[in-house]
């Protein structure tokens, strides 16, 4: 058996306009809970459900954000695979490719409750059962046994293995951390230090 079949791939994706403090603690837990080798840091490119996204930072702002934010984690690293792909992007051919460059590793994608419970709507569902282990993480406003009852039927239809991401509830967006910027108020904490700079220094919002 070689390493890369012991390798356990958290994947935290997501627009991170700007990354926050919940992305950092999400993804810190996933890797604690469950033993994983690295969490992959995957900013989306086009998704679909986004496609109308204003006001935001560019592709390059928002990766250097994410670069600057998980820079001192030795196991949190930036993949760019989304941003290198033209028209829609879509998580079903992202872990196509993932699993076609390497097989026999083990991918864990991390998603939020509201994605779990959207999850049949998204692109070929049965692929991203086949290819990953979904982790879902519990939040303080959706009880924990409607999220059991939504895996089940999840797992029956798809084949999809699911398990329960427990983690503090931050309870803040992107969206929220942009319009107080741009209204003055401190993001302070819940931004680092380091990615705050840069939004200030290079105008971003």
């Amino acid at each position: 058996m070689n390493s890369e079949s012991r390798q356990r791939i958290g994947i935290m994706g997501g627009t991170f306009d700007p990354i926050h403090i919940g992305h950092l603690i999400l993804a810190e837990c996933a890797y604690e809970q469950f033993q994983l080798d690295t969490i992959l840091f995957l900013p989306s490119g086009n998704p679909p459900h986004k496609k109308n996204r204003r006001d935001g930072a560019s592709d390059r702002e928002r990766l250097d954000m994410v670069a600057l934010a998980i820079q001192n984690n030795p196991h949190f690293i930036l993949d760019s695979e989304e941003m290198r792909r033209s028209g829609f992007t879509y998580t079903c051919e992202t872990l196509r490719l993932m699993k076609e460059k390497h097989p026999q590793a083990e991918y864990y994608f991390i998603i939020g409750a509201d994605s779990l419970m959207s999850f049949e709507t998204w692109k070929d569902p049965e692929m991203i059962s086949r290819d990953c282990i979904l982790l879902a993480a519990v939040r303080d406003q959706m009880e924990t046994e409607q999220m059991e009852q939504k895996m089940k039927e999840l797992q029956q239809k798809f084949g999809a293995r699911i398990h329960l991401l427990r983690s503090p509830n931050v309870g803040i967006s992107s969206t929220q951390l942009r319009d107080w910027y741009r209204e003055g108020r401190s993001v302070r904490y819940y931004i680092p230090d380091c990615v705050i700079d840069y939004i200030r220094n290079n105008s971003v919002y």
